[in-house]
């Protein structure tokens, strides 16, 4: 199936602790179903210090599922992703506006 959500969407998380936050998808996880959200689904991680790195605890986007999320259209809205044939062209667009994405 085609992936409705890809990186560099801004979307909106629809449920779970951090419902109702925006944030830019940086990647997503079609096989496994789930997406990394800048801002969203903060965990707390504990890094080894080294020649790289500082350690000590540092926070990091975890995955969240697909189905927590929903595009945000031009108007900052919600709304769910459809797709159409656009000449000989498959396009994305928004189910509210009917605006290609």
């Amino acid at each position: 199936m085609a992936a409705k959500l890809r990186k560099g969407d801004k979307v909106v998380v629809l449920a779970g602790k951090d419902k109702g936050k925006e944030g830019e998808i940086t990647s997503v996880m079609p096989t496994k179903g789930k997406a990394i959200v800048d801002g969203v689904n903060i965990s707390i991680r504990h890094e080894r210090q080294s020649a790289q790195n500082q350690g000590g605890r540092t926070p990091k986007a975890m995955p969240i599922d697909l189905s927590n999320l929903a595009l945000l259209d031009a108007n900052g809205k919600a709304t769910r992703v459809g797709f159409r044939m656009d000449g000989d062209k498959k396009v994305r667009f928004a189910k509210t506006t009917g605006d290609a994405i």
